[in-house]
């Protein structure tokens, strides 16, 4: 079972049972999913269960009546779920909370839940005793209001479509009408409309050698499914129902005891016949129609003793206890066969359903050597289409499955072209899929082997290669399962060794994620600085006001004259503008099944306005096969590296520019530098925190994890193991960025915000040196010849007066201060949070960025004093949350002086 249906049932359990507790479904699924592990049913732990519970329960006749009910259907989670309600049988804390939980449904619904002896009733409110429908009703009502899966997904749905149009292909085939209107044509008792106007002679009166005789052809009659003159089968209330006989009951007793011994068989017989006639139907499919035809084959040995007694009749060698013992030997076999009807029948069993019930009924036969053989033959013959299937799919990669009968479904509206498209790896995970309930027993090992095979070669054959598996061998069914399994991992292994060539040399994936990593993980330098060089200008602008051709332009020129253009694959990069922020699309995907997730999803992408670093990001193309590993989903994942990556690059340029632009002040004689020189002093921490930040994403995030991937995808034995492994790469990648924390993730925007609002204000207080210093380059005139100190001396004393006015200002020193409180609180708060993760959750790699800035024990005090404040109020109350990030910049943003320039929400590029 997969992780998001775990998480989907635990929640639907949690609400079933009304669960207010503060721990989340992802809670308990995590812990499930960590103790997973398969049941393996047997025979003594089934029936060990089987005696706790009704040892346990006060009606146990009731218990076992109905387990035989439900296993005579081929429930497959039968006996788990038994198992699994002995153990709840140990379990008194439990056992209390189901029945408060009852109490409460009971209660809600307007009534009492009282339990007397064993029998559990519902009184209602009135005080009078509810009746069985009303109790029905009231239940049905309580299960559609408290469970949420009442409504199907778009999958199931889609799902469902795929299922009816497959059976509409074998549904068209209809049975001629001639079939219904034409009663005699069938194998069994056919009940006559109108009575017989023949009234035989009671067969007391007659003779006992006359009686022997008329008794021994109307059996012979019978056992062919005709009614005799005095053994008349009886009308059947189901038509899977046994069937019974009327006996002249003016037969002798010992002749009718014999007769009694024989009729059993009769009955077998029309069960078997009423199987084989609608079985054989086109609705039932290939696995049904095989077990028929093998009964019918066993029905004409049974026919053919009939014609030899009846000869042996004729020639009046034929007495009663002769019939009853040539009988004896068929009729166990006709036993047999009936059983497996009515089981079938029960169970509505269709494929490897029908499979399973075979095995399991030959593999409990041990001790009956003659009925195993018989079983076994059942199932042999009944395996061959449905193995036929399993051949052509796991050597060809073929799936020819008309009735919906085998272990894999194909899902036809999943097509190859939708996977660069897609954000789901639909195609690899969707396209072929297990059907749970179709697969066979015996065949539950290699499930998964199968599917994968089949998968494989599939891909193989749309790659235009011919597939032609050279340990292709006939499957036959037999009780070593060991036989077959060897085939179908002989299969398997051929075609993930076929599939990994192709991929791997041929198509030579490990090149193009080197590839994709140069230009998305920023792995050559030169390229990002020089494509930042020429399209910084471009990129200032609104997402609206951009060209992409031109951007695509200055892509392709910066690719020409870089070390890119060694790369054999760098025309498949593209530039892409989305009309979301990382932000934006980052919350999306992890308030998914959250209470913020509608809010998100209601904002409509073009009330966002943003500027083109922030909409700007790479794409690439990928052709088939290797858009199986690298689809849009791992595309994405990329593609979000990339943009956190790309505008820590800028705020980092942008901060550099600063330091450049500001050793213009260097040159005039301020006379205020305390709070410029404070500035200075802010831009360097902002600027020490944002290089550290990048190089650990860098050097201790990236490379180590894409080492492990190279080192893991050279060991790998097939496709999936590079999806998983790749797949793997990129989680850890996003997590140890902390791009999947949300706390993590606000706090470090809002540092990037801060900075960028910083350099903004600078710079326009920069421009004011340039634009001043333009001001005094033309000489005043009417004052004749100036030299070129004397203008130096006169632009620097006009400007150095202009500058100290300016930061002399009491705006300008609120504006430093605010900028440095907000920066200083959004650092600790992302310290503090870094180091509480660390230490909860074992995220050991995160404490290397808390190191290097904090590298000489500045913000040591500070955070140890916040770790006190949070551990006294914790004490103090069990309930207190640690405050987020927001909480924290408006703690550490207020008091003091509010003047000057807050910074912006949003940041606006580099203006």
């Amino acid at each position: 079972m997969s992780e998001f249906r775990v998480h989907h049932r635990v929640s639907e359990l949690q609400n079933l049972l009304k669960v207010r507790s503060g721990e989340g479904a992802e809670v308990y699924a995590d812990l499930l999913l960590k103790n997973m592990t398969p049941y393996i049913t047997t025979q003594v732990s089934s029936h060990s269960a089987k005696r706790k519970i009704a040892s346990f329960t006060k009606t146990p006749d009731d218990f076992q009546r109905k387990y035989d009910e439900v296993k005579s259907k081929n429930v497959r989670e039968l006996d788990p779920l038994v198992f699994l309600v002995s153990k709840l049988t140990e379990d008194t804390k439990t056992q209390k909370f189901l029945e408060q939980n009852a109490q409460e449904r009971a209660t809600e619904a307007g009534g009492t839940l009282t339990s007397t002896g064993s029998v559990v009733s519902m009184t209602t409110a009135s005080g009078g005793k509810m009746s069985q429908e009303e109790v029905s009703e009231l239940r049905n009502k309580l299960l559609s209001a408290t469970s949420g899966s009442s409504i199907l997904s778009p999958e199931s749905l889609r799902r469902q479509r795929d299922k009816a149009k497959k059976n509409a292909q074998f549904h068209t085939l209809a049975v001629p009408a001639w079939v219904y209107e034409r009663p005699f044509l069938t194998g069994d008792f056919v009940r006559q409309t109108q009575p017989s106007a023949e009234h035989p002679v009671a067969l007391g009166t007659l003779p006992m050698s006359l009686q022997e005789q008329a008794v021994v052809e109307d059996l012979l009659f019978t056992m062919m499914g005709v009614d005799g003159k005095y053994i008349q089968a009886r009308a059947v209330n189901d038509k899977h129902g046994h069937r019974s006989f009327n006996v002249d009951p003016s037969l002798d007793v010992s002749m009718k005891e014999l007769v009694n011994r024989v009729l059993p068989v009769c009955s077998h017989y029309s069960a078997v016949c009423r199987f084989m006639e609608e079985k054989s139907m086109p609705d039932y499919g290939q696995v049904n129609h095989a077990l028929c035809a093998a009964m019918r084959n066993l029905a004409k040995e049974y026919l053919i003793l009939v014609a030899q007694l009846e000869h042996q009749s004729r020639q009046g060698q034929l007495s009663l206890q002769k019939f009853w013992f040539y009988v004896q030997p068929c009729k166990r076999t006709l036993e047999i066969l009936a059983a497996i009807a009515e089981t079938v029948n029960k169970g509505d069993c269709r494929g490897g359903a029908v499979l399973s019930l075979l095995h399991e009924r030959t593999a409990s036969l041990v001790g009956d050597s003659k009925a195993q053989d018989l079983c076994l033959y059942l199932t042999q013959a009944a395996c061959v289409p449905y193995f036929e299937i399993l051949e052509r799919w796991i050597y060809k990669g073929i799936i020819v499955d008309p009735y919906a009968e085998f272990i894999v479904e194909e899902h036809e509206s999943v097509i190859k072209e939708k996977i660069e498209k897609d954000y789901n790896d639909a195609y690899w995970e969707q396209r072929y899929t297990i059907c749970r309930e179709r697969i066979p027993v015996f065949l539950e090992k290699v499930a998964d082997k199968i599917l994968s095979t089949g998968k494989y070669l599939n891909v193989i054959r749309q790659c235009g290669r011919d597939v032609k598996c050279p340990a292709a061998e006939e499957i036959v069914y037999t009780l070593k399962e060991r036989q077959y399994v060897e085939q179908i991992e002989k299969a398997y292994n051929y075609a993930s060794r076929v599939l990994l060539d192709l991929l791997m040399e041929e198509k030579e994936l490990m090149a193009r994620l080197r590839s994709i990593k140069h230009y998305f993980l920023l792995d050559q330098g030169d390229l990002v600085v020089q494509f930042m060089d020429m399209a910084e200008d471009e990129l200032k602008k609104d997402m609206e006001d951009i060209i992409p051709t031109r951007l695509e332009s200055l892509l392709e020129l910066a690719l020409r004259t870089s070390v890119a253009n060694a790369d054999p694959y760098k025309d498949d990069l593209k530039v892409e503008l989305l009309n979301y922020d990382l932000i934006t699309q980052l919350f999306r995907i992890l308030s998914i099944e959250t209470k913020q997730e509608k809010a998100l999803q209601a904002i409509d992408p073009t009330e966002i306005h943003i500027s083109g670093l922030e909409a700007f990001a790479f794409d690439y193309e990928v052709k088939w096969p290797l858009s199986l590993i690298i689809n849009r989903k791992a595309l994405t994942r990329y593609q979000m590296l990339f943009r956190h990556l790309f505008y820590a690059k800028h705020v980092e340029r942008q901060l550099c520019n600063m330091w450049l632009n500001s050793k213009t002040a260097k040159q005039y004689d301020l006379q205020s530098p305390r709070w410029y020189s404070a500035a200075f002093a802010l831009r360097h921490r902002m600027l020490h925190f944002v290089q550290n930040y990048g190089y650990y994403m860098m050097f201790e995030v990236l490379e180590p994890n894409w080492h492990i991937l190279e080192q893991n995808l050279k060991s790998v034995s097939n496709v999936d193991d590079v999806l998983h492994h790749h797949m793997d790469f990129l989680d850890k990648c996003l997590k140890d960025c902390m791009l999947t924390n949300t706390e993590l993730l606000k706090i470090v925007s809002k540092l990037m915000v801060v900075c960028i609002t910083f350099c903004n204000c600078i710079q326009r207080l920069t421009r004011t040196f340039l634009a001043d210093e333009e001001l005094q380059l033309t000489a005043p005139a009417g004052k004749g010849k100036v030299t070129e100190a004397d203008l130096r001396k006169t632009r620097t004393k006009v400007v150095s007066e202009h500058v100290d006015e300016l930061v002399s200002s009491d705006s300008f020193e609120d504006t430093i201060t605010n900028f440095d409180r907000n920066f200083s609180s959004l650092l600790l708060s992302l310290l503090d949070r870094l180091s509480h993760f660390s230490s909860s959750d074992c995220e050991h790699n995160m404490m290397n960025i808390i190191y290097r800035i904090d590298f000489n024990g500045h913000y040591t005090e500070q955070l140890e004093q916040f770790s006190a404040d949070r551990s006294m109020m914790e004490q103090q109350s069990p309930d207190w949350q640690p405050a987020d990030s927001d909480t924290v910049f408006a703690k550490f943003s207020s008091g003091g002086k509010t003047g000057g320039k807050e910074p912006s929400p949003k940041p606006a590029g580099g203006e």
